[in-house]
């Protein structure tokens, strides 16, 4: 990467690996006290399936159906497990890592520190994309499929492989971002190829035509009535998992603006559940303060003559953020869960700051320039008179 990318910063990705890796020893440690999905993860494919493919599912068992092979022909212990799907995740910070340093002119600075080093080592971020389970594959194929959006035209295969690799984890958010490329490409400011336009949308479209049954049943929706039945579903999860969790939160009479705003924001402080959820506090505390940039002059306008990635990021982020906070009253699993697209916000708002600056930036030349246009004043005739003559 750093031959292809000379701006590519090593010293700080082999960092952010590090990093990674002590959240993976802390996660590690963390489930052998209290048992994690990761356990179960790794017993199923030796228990549950006579053969590799008999494991080919959506949900938890594409996570059973790529850990098999590793484990039944390859010999993977537990250990070596969780350390292959930490790698994936770390993949995942990379790709984003690329993907806002591509898309960005200048440097920023929040709290005296780089914006975009400071938002891929939030600790939250790592904790939830270490273990083995949904959470640092589906990481890598978001990564992935932004990577390659940054640079649609060398990198098909990474855009191909993300989309299949989130589709099997998580069908709904394939169907948001599905949506939020199609609505980027067609909408967004800069040229691309209409012959790309036209692949793009129609291989989304067909995948949508193709899958949206089976999105419908992954996610208990009847397709003939997806309002009414996805009000149902979301009044039943939001009880369930506000039933069965210490930390619950009763949110389901909560109005939307509500919702998301505890979905995005919460926990503060106040209701932290934990040691962990002060540090989640402190890092929604920065996400609060970065988003409050959006609330400027020039907002809309810059979402209205956006490029095609803000636009797929905000489509993508906002669809999801819906959904996920219609079925969510539990706050262990919103920190979890809300992980997965926060880098959609943070994209956005970085590329609000970018263009804050660059019309500061423009606006400081043209002044310069101004000034190096304007001819200086004329010199008038002065006349000498000494001794009254001329």
């Amino acid at each position: 990467m750093k031959r292809r990318m000379p701006w590519f910063q090593v010293g700080m990705m082999k960092n952010l690996y590090w990093f990674h890796t002590l959240f993976t020893v802390i996660y590690y440690i963390f489930q052998l006290f209290s048992r994690s999905d990761s356990q179960d993860y790794f017993l199923r494919p030796q228990q549950n399936y006579a053969t590799w493919f008999s494991a080919y599912d959506t949900g938890t068992p594409f996570i059973d159906f790529v850990g098999y092979p590793f484990i039944n022909y390859l010999g993977f212990t537990f250990e070596m497990m969780f350390a292959l799907f930490a790698w994936l995740g770390y993949w995942g910070f990379v790709f984003f890592y690329v993907y806002f340093k591509e898309n960005t002119r200048y440097s920023h600075k929040f709290w005296g520190m780089d914006l975009i080093g400071l938002l891929i080592f939030l600790p939250n971020m790592h904790f939830w994309t270490v273990s083995l389970g949904k959470g640092s594959i589906i990481f890598w194929g978001l990564g992935m499929v932004m990577y390659a959006l940054s640079q649609l035209k060398t990198r098909k295969i990474h855009l191909l492989l993300g989309l299949l690799v989130i589709y099997h984890v998580r069908p709904h958010v394939f169907l948001f971002m599905a949506v939020g490329i199609v609505v980027g490409l067609f909408t967004g400011r800069q040229k691309v190829p209409v012959w790309q336009k036209l692949l793009v949308f129609g291989a989304s479209v067909g995948a949508m035509a193709l899958l949206y049954d089976k999105i419908m049943a992954f996610s208990k929706i009847d397709g003939d009535n997806v309002l009414q039945s996805f009000n149902q579903f979301s009044a039943v999860r939001s009880y369930e998992l506000a039933k069965n969790a210490g930390s619950g939160i009763d949110i389901s009479n909560y109005p939307l603006v509500l919702k998301l705003f505890t979905f995005w924001f919460r926990p503060l402080f106040v209701d932290s559940p934990g040691a962990m959820g002060l540090v989640v506090s402190f890092e929604n505390l920065l996400t609060l303060s970065l988003t409050a940039q959006l609330f400027q002059k020039g907002f809309l306008k810059f979402l209205r003559k956006g490029s095609a990635l803000l636009k797929t990021s905000a489509v993508a982020f906002l669809a999801t953020s819906f959904a996920l906070s219609n079925t969510m009253s539990n706050m262990g699993i919103i920190i979890r869960q809300k992980s997965m697209i926060m880098y959609f916000l943070f994209f956005v708002i970085v590329m609000f700051i970018d263009y804050k600056k660059h019309l500061q930036v423009m606006k400081r030349q043209r002044m310069m320039q101004a000034r190096e246009e304007t001819p200086p004043p004329p010199i008038k005739e002065v006349k000498l008179v000494i001794a009254g003559k001329a």
